[in-house]
């Protein structure tokens, strides 16, 4: 029987090397260990991969892809087959009230663009009469439409670092690079703790480089929550981890003092 260590199934399988020793700490992934302490996975890993990816690409949730692979592993095809079901009819739930949230937000947007392109050009300063967000004139088709998300989706995209796979898509010069940013805009910081993670006080004129960064910083590290908050002469910056990738968060923004 075939079998791999973690750099060789991260070529078979498409799935980085940070990502499968996220799946071992999850639960998702076992693997055994060789006398010199490497890992080494059985050729079952390579199929069970692919299951935790379909999982994935229906929105399903670590905590819910585990529960799917007790049942996969010991239960036969209609067994998973019902299980999958209601999970995946939630999920269309959720997507259709997304849809809907999506479509009158369009409409909203449409509506503003009208009666913004419907504005005169005017020499002389704006008044409440003029605002494109004021109430529609009389006789538009569309009114405004206030969009809110559900609670279940605020709470999804509100906490979605919680669940996000521990694992940084960058690697080598470009890991490093971006460690140094980070050390330089960070240089000097006073350090407080806060509830799974860290405040770092800064003066206000580093927010540019500090938002510019954790932009980048999500793109590429999604279990990093990020949260900037202005306060006369200083900025406030929030960085939070699940208890997985406290070690990083510690390693790349330093501990409270």
């Amino acid at each position: 029987m075939a079998t791999y260590r973690i750099s060789q199934l991260a070529e078979r399988s498409g799935v980085p090397a940070t990502t499968l020793r996220y799946y071992e700490g999850a639960g998702l992934l076992s693997a055994d260990r060789t006398p010199a302490g490497y890992r080494v996975y059985e050729e079952a890993a390579v199929e069970r991969l692919g299951f935790i990816g379909a999982a994935k690409h229906l929105g399903l949730r670590l905590e819910e892809i585990v529960e799917l692979l007790a049942v996969w592993e010991a239960g036969t095809c209609s067994e998973v087959k019902a299980d999958l079901r209601p999970r995946i009819c939630a999920r269309l739930t959720d997507a259709e009230a997304r849809a809907a949230e999506l479509a009158a937000f369009t409409a909203s947007l449409h509506t503003a663009l009208e009666r913004l392109d419907a504005l005169p050009d005017r020499a002389s300063p704006c008044d409440p009469q003029c605002g494109f967000l004021s109430p529609v004139a009389s006789g538009s088709s569309r009114p405004p439409v206030d969009v809110v998300l559900s609670p279940s989706r605020q709470a999804a995209e509100s906490e979605a670092w919680r669940t996000a796979p521990v694992a940084c898509s960058l690697t080598g010069e470009d890991l490093a690079e971006r460690t140094v940013q980070w050390r330089e805009a960070v240089d000097g910081a006073v350090r407080a703790a806060v509830p799974d993670g860290l405040r770092l006080t800064l003066p206000v004129e580093r927010t540019s480089r500090i938002a510019e960064l954790a932009a980048a910083e999500q793109q590429c590290c999604a279990f990093f929550d990020f949260r900037l908050h202005l306060d006369g002469p200083h900025l406030h910056l929030e960085v939070r981890a699940s208890a997985v990738g406290t070690g990083l968060l510690n390693d790349l923004f330093g501990t409270a003092t």
